[in-house]
């Protein structure tokens, strides 16, 4: 929607070059890009179960013999004594998932599985019969059955009886997904009006924004059609004419186009190395010298021998070295009108990744600059 550009600082990199992913004038969003429709939300489905088929990777406790038992107990399996039931083939998990709006009786979806214990990897294991609740304490209310085979996309390997822990592994084995592995078993009513109106929640509240919808809607369907009653909702009235095709008006107001208006924006994530300036950002006239001070500490052992049939001992001293180096800073004019202006301007400063972030940060002190730093 805005030009910006996004600054890669990655550790060790010689010189902070800029990488433009779009420099153009701002363009229109669509509504259903900016705002939800109220009612129209998904609701977090959990539960727990018990993932069996595991080769030896699974629980080392007792509470994995539990749900054994109570898997069993549910199949009509009599098992005299608990402890019989000890196995390292199966994990305690966490089950979730998302149940979608306006979703039916019968639909199929995804849910994520998780291990809750101290199981070394899920890979081959199948999930058994899992009950899943809404959220909140379970009042008992199944809304979805999930089982079905668990994909971990990785794997754990470890040398066995060659000496030496040789270990590979590929991405993360203590969770995974079961592709359409729920089905939905009760449904949930979802309300998107109260047969006059519905209301649309901006994503990211801005008053700008909300004012640009309400106008693009009064301009579209007539006046007092819209109405922004804050930063992040704007109800709209549905004209009498299309009350009997809800879909299709909900429809054509999703895909209207506005111009969202959002604040000027840094964002600093300094353990990725990453800088993300937005196209509105604009950087005053100001001088800028940064000056890098390096200091090298270097220790060398030294030993002092004692002279022959001294019935001496030999001492290890260390002998310290300490190097201060300082690159010469010029100051230099910086200012900028643009994200092309911007990266011109601070590229010319040719200082490293680093130092780059410590500049935003005093443009930012010294009041040149003109956006919220955010750092991650």
């Amino acid at each position: 929607m805005y030009p910006m550009f996004v600054l890669n600082l990655r550790a060790g990199a010689a010189l902070a070059a800029f990488a433009f992913i779009c420099v153009m004038p701002a363009t229109a969003a669509r509504i259903k890009d900016l705002c939800e429709v109220q009612g129209a939300r998904g609701n977090p489905l959990k539960g727990v179960g018990l993932v069996v088929g595991l080769a030896g990777t699974g629980d080392k406790n007792l509470d994995a013999a539990r749900r054994q038992l109570q898997v069993l107990d549910r199949l009509n399996v009599e098992v005299e004594k608990l402890k019989d039931l000890v196995s390292q083939n199966t994990a305690v998990v966490l089950v979730d998932a998302t149940l979608p709006a306006f979703a039916k009786e019968g639909t199929r979806i995804d849910v994520r599985v998780s291990s809750i214990g101290n199981s070394q990897s899920l890979e081959g294991g199948t999930l058994t019969e899992t009950f899943m609740y809404g959220p909140g304490p379970a009042d008992g209310i199944v809304y979805a059955v999930a089982q079905g085979p668990v994909s971990v996309g990785g794997f754990n390997a470890e040398s066995a009886g060659l000496g030496g822990g040789a270990a590979v592994r590929k991405n993360h084995v203590t969770s995974g997904r079961v592709p359409m592995g729920a089905y939905i078993e009760r449904e949930v009513p979802s309300t998107i009006t109260d047969g006059e109106r519905i209301a649309l929640l901006l994503k990211r509240a801005d008053f700008s924004t909300a004012d640009n919808i309400r106008e693009v809607l009064n301009d579209r369907y007539g006046i007092d059609t819209a109405m922004a009653l804050s930063a992040s909702t704007i109800t709209v009235r549905i004209p009498a004419e299309r009350q009997l095709e809800l879909i299709a008006f909900v429809a054509e107001v999703e895909s209207l186009e506005v111009r969202a208006d959002l604040p000027a924006r840094v964002v600093i994530n300094e353990r990725t190395g990453t800088l993300v300036v937005g196209g509105d950002v604009m950087i005053k006239p100001c001088q800028v010298a940064h000056g890098n001070l390096s200091i090298e500490i270097a220790r060398t052992p030294d030993a002092s021998q004692p002279a022959p049939f001294s019935e001496g001992q030999t001492v290890v001293t260390a002998t310290t070295d300490l190097v201060a180096t300082e690159e010469t800073a010029y100051l230099m004019p910086v200012e900028g009108t643009s994200a092309a202006d911007v990266a011109m301007a601070l590229n010319n400063l040719k200082v490293t990744p680093r130092d780059m972030i410590a500049i935003f940060q005093a443009l930012r002190q010294a009041g040149a600059l003109d956006a919220d730093l955010e750092i991650m």
